[in-house]
């Protein structure tokens, strides 16, 4: 099977599995990244179809709605790639991608890197930003059914990987745990180009909110 027909059975296998993901977790999350993987991967040295199927099955099995288990999206994105007889090294480096790719709290060492990752990280973290990572943020707090902002409650910039995974903190705080960090972390310089705008907007944003809670706007 060629690298095209792979893809799109790909694309093919994602649709169904996530025909009923949380709203910020869907499908249209990947077919975002996607997009912005092939974007980014124009500036760089890098192998596209790994980079493509890093994106298309970065998500495939979120360890968050998976009791925290971080081994079941590396093992189902193996068994689909193995009934496409896709090579083993190109198995392994998607397996990579995908345990490496979250954020995890940001104080954890990345024990494995790759320009393919790279690119693929950057794609994941600029649908965390600006509108649609505003969206997805307050989407998935309410899935969560999460404050939407308790001024009592301050953001935690030291979270362990597990407090992290565990937090139950209003949806505000992520914006300071995780979103306004983001921009920083890129690691390409056409993430960081497309990073830097939807960060403005997200601190309009919070500008914003702030003034509608104490009533001055």
């Amino acid at each position: 099977m060629n690298q095209d027909k792979i893809i799109e059975k790909t694309v093919e296998f994602v649709k169904a599995v996530l025909a009923d993901a949380e709203g910020g977790h869907d499908w249209w999350h990947i077919y975002r990244v996607w997009k912005s993987t092939k974007r980014i991967a124009q500036f760089e040295q890098v192998d596209l179809f790994v980079v493509e199927l890093g994106a298309l099955l970065h998500d495939i099995a979120d360890s968050k709605f998976h009791g925290g288990d971080e081994s079941v999206g590396p093992q189902k994105a193996r068994a689909f790639l193995q009934s496409l007889h896709v090579d083993e090294d190109v198995i392994v480096h998607i397996e990579n991608i995908i345990s490496n790719i979250s954020f995890k709290g940001g104080n954890q060492e990345q024990p494995f890197k790759s320009a393919e990752l790279d690119v693929v990280q950057d794609a994941d973290r600029l649908d965390a930003l600006g509108a649609i990572g505003i969206a997805r943020t307050f989407n998935y707090g309410g899935h969560k059914n999460r404050e939407i902002y308790n001024p009592e409650i301050k953001p935690n910039l030291k979270m362990t990987k597990e407090e992290y995974k565990r937090s139950m903190a209003p949806t505000l705080n992520h914006f300071y745990e995780k979103l306004l960090l983001l921009k920083d972390r890129m690691n390409t310089e056409a993430g960081r180009r497309m990073a830097e705008q939807r960060h403005a907007f997200m601190e309009t944003y919070l500008e914003q909110f702030y003034q509608e809670w104490e009533g001055v706007l």
